[in-house]
């Protein structure tokens, strides 16, 4: 890809990425033309959807059926007291725009299902998880593989944080996120974070991580969290990686896996994001 032709605005506003050998002009083309879905609006999307507008990818696609609430403004940064009881996607995107007017924001106000789940990612190269119920995790999860699309997916509960990417679409030897948890819990044995509570700034962090490893597959630097688990531990102030290995047994991308389409997820939904 040929370096793009930056205006003075831009070398401005881009020029700290510029500065670095692993971006300069050619990386900042890459992000300009990369698509990233972020699904969900709340504590993880607020952070991950701002940094993408900031670092100007060209194309951010916000999913959320959900409106602002008083008990999102602890964590959802986004979001304003001003904007309470605007759509989530609508909020984001404002505040997303105010960064950065030279990206295009895409509001989708829809629940997620399994009729309409292919359709939406097939529009954009890299899907985020921002979500808090394991229906909506499996069903993106189980999507982005059969789409082959890498899914970079957080969760926070508390003081902790977990985040992965998954590639399992170019096979063997990277794992879905059905190799670390086969199947969903059963209902109410993982509370949610509306239920057991979670530090603003944890999700603010994991959001951010999120970020940084879209920014890292946009412009194929470092080394992604891709068949590792990191975990991070904030009241021990700890950090620790999980190596994961691709299981040959495993239901969706093993060798001889039964999941080839979204059937089973009949009325799955993304039904409010409230991490």
């Amino acid at each position: 890809m040929q370096e793009m032709q930056l205006t003075d605005s831009e070398i401005e506003r881009y020029s700290r990425h510029i500065l670095l050998d692993e971006v300069g002009g050619t990386g900042q083309a890459k992000l300009a033309a990369a698509r990233v879905l972020v699904v969900g609006a709340g504590g993880l999307g607020s952070p991950l959807a701002l940094y993408l507008a900031a670092a100007g990818v060209g194309r951010i696609g916000l999913v959320d059926d959900d409106v602002v609430e008083l008990s999102n403004l602890q964590r959802q940064v986004a979001h304003t007291t001003q904007r309470i009881g605007q759509p989530k996607v609508a909020s984001a995107a404002e505040a997303a725009g105010a960064i950065n007017p030279g990206v295009q924001l895409v509001a989708h106000r829809l629940r997620l299902d399994a009729g309409n789940v292919g359709g939406l990612i097939s529009g954009y190269d890299i899907v985020c998880d921002g979500t808090d119920n394991f229906a909506t995790r499996f069903l993106l999860a189980d999507a982005c593989h059969l789409h082959a699309r890498p899914l970079v997916s957080a969760a926070v509960l508390r003081f902790e944080a977990q985040l992965s990417v998954f590639r399992s679409h170019l096979g063997p030897p990277h794992p879905c996120y059905r190799c670390l948890y086969p199947e969903p819990p059963p209902p109410g044995l993982v509370p949610s974070c509306a239920e057991a509570g979670v530090l603003g700034a944890v999700t603010g962090v994991a959001g951010t991580l999120q970020a940084t490893e879209v920014l890292k597959l946009i412009l194929g630097i470092g080394e992604l969290l891709d068949q590792r688990l990191l975990i991070w531990d904030a009241l021990g102030a700890r950090f620790r990686t999980v190596r994961l290995a691709r299981d040959p047994h495993c239901l969706l991308c093993g060798e001889h896996g039964t999941i080839r389409d979204l059937s089973a997820h009949g009325g799955a939904a993304l039904a409010r994001t409230p991490a």
